[in-house]
């Protein structure tokens, strides 16, 4: 087996067994575990699972970095424009849908801070103006911005195998929050796509509104 197969395998590998280690982190499961083991240190959890997240990247974005293979296929040049252009609108997204959330909150910050983390508490559910088109903004711009580049091998396997643990990936979030929201977000899975957008599903302003009225027994407030 040449030095190139062994590279493509070790970085596949390395792409599947950060998927397996963030979605076991993130499962229920292993938080119930954590909380009940170290109740008087779990208000860390949420931070260190981010900061370990990141870390646990510098593997798989070092052996995609130094992949040394040629490209498979270059975009002609009436299209190249038009990949670049929507890879940096996607970029662009990503980095703006940022806002969309309680930064302090998604990293940890605000939890350490407190010293609380409660696996009990839910906030209310809430939609943003993207999430009445999209219900996951940040997995479609990522999928936007990687597959509109130009692949050599080690980038076309990085590109399948993440949107194989994006799709499982949304899956299982989406077991969590229907288990926190019940009904309110089944109903919100039917209305809205979850990875691409499509022009005849999404919800107008209004009918957002409405959605987040329901509570999780399918009632009014």
């Amino acid at each position: 087996m040449d030095t190139s197969t062994l590279h493509l395998i070790a970085l596949i590998t390395s792409w599947i067994a950060y998927g397996i280690l963030h979605s076991l982190t993130a499962s229920l499961r292993i938080k119930r575990a954590l909380q009940q083991r170290y109740p008087d240190k779990f208000y860390a959890y949420r931070l260190l699972f981010n900061i370990t997240a990141l870390l646990l990247l510098i593997v798989p974005l070092w052996l995609l970095q130094s992949y040394e293979g040629d490209l498979l296929w270059q975009w002609p040049s009436i299209v190249k424009p038009i990949a670049d252009t929507l890879g940096l609108l996607a970029l662009l997204g990503f980095v703006l849908s940022i806002t969309l959330y309680h930064g302090s909150d998604f990293i940890g910050l605000t939890q350490f801070r407190n010293r609380h983390q409660s696996l009990t508490e839910t906030a209310p559910m809430s939609l943003s103006w993207l999430h009445r088109y999209v219900r996951h903004p940040w997995y479609f711009f990522g999928l936007v911005m990687i597959w509109s580049r130009e692949m050599n091998a080690a980038l076309l396997a990085t590109a399948i195998t993440l949107t194989l643990y994006l799709i499982i990936g949304s899956r299982l979030e989406e077991n969590k929050l229907i288990d926190s929201y019940g009904e309110q977000y089944r109903r919100y899975i039917n209305a809205v796509p979850g990875l691409i957008p499509l022009p005849w599903r999404f919800l107008s302003k209004a009918e957002a509104d409405d959605l987040l009225s329901i509570n999780n027994q399918g009632t009014p407030d």
